[in-house]
């Protein structure tokens, strides 16, 4: 599943929404200078380093810029898999 696919599971949004949300996308990439496939190559290199130390549900693990001002913020959702002892 593409990182636009996954920003934009949200409940039944309306067209509009959905292509306000896609500008905003293509924005964000144009002034981060970062492809789709260079994020995708950026989550997977984090999701092994991470994984170097703890467990990591690579399933789950969700990706997104967001953009505040001129400011671009790469926000990692990464959830853990605890220990069983």
């Amino acid at each position: 599943m593409s990182l636009l696919q996954r920003l934009l599971r949200q409940n039944r949004l309306t067209s509009s929404q959905i292509a306000k949300d896609r500008l905003k996308m293509v924005l964000i990439h144009d002034r981060s200078d970062l492809s789709p496939g260079m994020l995708e190559a950026l989550k997977d290199e984090i999701i092994a380093t991470i994984g170097k130390r703890v467990q990591v549900d690579p399933a789950r693990v969700t990706f997104s810029l967001e953009q505040d001002g001129r400011t671009s913020r790469l926000v990692a959702d990464i959830p853990l898999i605890p220990k069983m002892r």
